[in-house]
């Protein structure tokens, strides 16, 4: 039994490192303090401890302490040790590999081809990339577009016609001079001028070009190279970053359903060099800016460090974080939130990615059938349930009311079952009639034409929705079907949601670490974003119906030059309204309307 009075009697109030050890005498905890007595006794005298905490003290069998000169020095052998140690109180990382890069070759014609390792033998070097996955796609892309060889020099020399990648249109077969030594290195530099991620640059210098040749009758010339535009321009749409200089990582977290997801966005010379996910085991009660903080400290501890990291949410200890990365780079590194223009696009993106990436995990099978099974035992079943169904009502300001009805079965969501009902006849902005009209519309269809009955109807809401529920349930007689009720908690905080179960009558909380939570978590959360997706097309549709002519102040020469930046109409109809707004004398309100054509979204 560890004697926590009196090591707290002994131990120093200097900054430093502590081990919380377990009675095998494996590291089950590493942490860092400014004041280790302060901050050890926080362990053993506070009233309330996290549900966490409170299992990490319970095995707690002995502390070493080590003590450093500074907070910083604590950081970084706090980060050490965690790598060493891998405790599994700690969030836990492990990717030490070096990143690759594309280096572009010291030769008469070069190539371009993947690297890692020391940067040795001449040339220049791109990058570094997140994987080889995004070296190996940016190779292709500019091996399409710019026709640059990738041959070993030794293959290159002893060339007497061209290779197959000439027949197939991806080298200029420049080995047996059918592009000359002027026009390959043209091609070059247009390939390292979107290397360096002088995008829009390039995109202006070939459309100057392709006019050129049209005016010169060179059509067969201005197609290429009209060709080459489009080509550009859809590799930006993917990769949705250009304009921006210098180097910068951002990094978007998503949870949900006890799961947590940290995606990173590799930003390097203006250009996005791939992104990387990371599914750490944390305690889910771990707040969201401690677990930012201890994500950046341990994963740039051997990781070329960025100028500037963006983040979904500030961490904790921001400005240790900064002065540790800082001294660790040798140059200052800022580490902030709140950006704007394309940062904020690229922090977008990051946190969209975050969000697909969180949906696979929670809705891999093996996830969903431990689920299941925590929520037999939760409810009382007799059997696991083979179909839920939960409804849910979206509207802005009583306007284009939506309901939504998601279908879960053994497997997860059953998409194919989804159904939305546009709601009508009610006083607008009464979601209990909403979802009463909802459910009566669904259940006396399914009753008529013989469909499939759910075993759990899932109920978004708390005791007003419950009753309008129960109501349609006893009016068509469907006593079979268990109604279950999942309330938002204090401040609408994941994990404080109250569970009814008005034919028991039972209320009760869930512990929010509970797989049975997470399920109905997760199918409430799939109703809500199926019925906001519905709301925001019906009112999308409502603001389509427009085409270029009718865009105040988008006169014919800004709508020609519109068409020859993406290649026509279907071109545009792919582009953002960022890739819209860089196209000189577009605002950004003319270019949300030119984007507005197009797609179906509130703007």
């Amino acid at each position: 039994m560890f004697d926590s009075k009196d090591f707290l009697n002994r131990v120093t109030e200097l900054p430093g490192v502590y081990q919380m050890l377990d009675e095998q005498g494996d590291v089950i905890y590493v942490g860092k303090a400014r004041n280790l007595k302060k901050r050890l006794s926080s362990y053993f005298t506070r009233s309330v401890l996290p549900i966490k905490t409170q299992s990490l003290v319970s095995n707690i069998a002995d502390i070493n302490v080590i003590t450093t000169n500074t907070e910083n020095e604590a950081l970084i052998l706090e980060n050490r040790l965690i790598k060493e140690y891998k405790p599994r109180y700690n969030i836990l990382l492990r990717d030490d590999k070096s990143y690759p890069y594309i280096h572009l070759t010291a030769h008469e014609y070069p190539r371009l081809v993947y690297h890692r390792g020391a940067k040795k033998g001449g040339g220049k070097f791109f990058g570094p990339f997140s994987s080889p996955k995004a070296v190996s796609e940016t190779l292709r892309h500019l091996q399409r577009i710019f026709k640059i060889r990738q041959c070993a020099d030794s293959y290159f020399s002893n060339r007497s016609r061209p290779c197959l990648q000439h027949q197939i249109n991806r080298c200029s077969a420049p080995c047996v001079k059918i592009i000359s030594h002027e026009k390959y290195m043209q091609s070059i530099n247009n390939a390292v001028l979107f290397l360096e991620g002088k995008s829009t640059y390039l995109i202006d210098k070939l459309v100057h070009e392709m006019e050129q040749q049209s005016k010169g009758l060179a059509f067969e010339s201005a197609a290429q190279t009209r060709d080459m535009i489009s080509e550009l321009r859809h590799v930006l749409e993917k990769q949705a970053v250009e304009g921006e200089k210098g180097d910068l990582d951002i990094v978007a977290l998503a949870r949900g359903s006890g799961i947590t997801v940290l995606q990173v966005f590799f930003i390097r010379n203006g250009q996005n060099q791939g992104t990387a996910s990371f599914t750490p085991k944390v305690p889910v009660d771990t707040e969201n800016s401690e677990l930012i903080g201890s994500f950046i400290s341990q994963y740039y501890q051997d990781k070329t460090i960025p100028n500037q990291i963006i983040v979904s949410q500030l961490p904790e200890d921001r400005e240790l974080l900064e002065s540790a990365l800082s001294e660790a780079k040798g140059k200052e590194v800022n580490v902030v939130s709140n950006v704007r223009g394309t940062k904020r696009e690229w922090l977008d993106l990051a946190k969209k990615n975050a969000e697909n990436t969180l949906g696979s995990h929670i809705n891999s099978k093996a996830n969903i059938h431990a689920r299941y099974q925590s929520l037999v035992e939760t409810l009382e079943l007799e059997k696991l349930p083979s179909r839920i169904e939960c409804f849910d009502i979206s509207h802005t300001m009583g306007e284009a009311t939506v309901a939504s009805c998601v279908v879960f079965n053994s497997e997860g969501p059953l998409n194919s079952a989804y159904r939305r009902f546009n709601i009508t006849d009610i006083t607008a902005g009464d979601d209990y009639a909403a979802m009463e009209q909802a459910i009566r519309r669904r259940y006396s269809r399914v009753i008529k034409e013989s469909g499939m009955l759910p075993d759990i109807l899932l109920i978004d809401g708390g005791k007003g929705q419950l009753s309008r529920a129960l109501k349609v349930v006893e009016e068509l007689k469907l006593h079979e079907i268990l109604i279950v009720g999942i309330a938002k908690g204090e401040g609408r905080k994941p994990g404080l949601e109250k569970i009814i179960i008005p034919g028991k009558n039972k209320e009760f909380m869930l512990p929010s670490a509970s797989m049975a939570l997470h399920i109905l978590q997760h199918v409430r959360d799939e109703a809500h974003r199926f019925a906001l997706a519905g709301h925001r097309g019906k009112i999308g549709r409502k603001k389509s119906r427009s085409v270029l002519e009718d865009i105040p102040g988008l006169g014919p020469k800004r709508r020609q030059l519109l068409l020859k930046q993406f290649g026509g109409m279907q071109g545009l109809s792919k582009a953002g309204v960022a890739d819209i707004q860089k196209i000189k004398g577009i605002s950004k309100a003319m270019a949300q309307e030119v984007y507005a054509m197009f797609h179906s979204e509130v703007k």
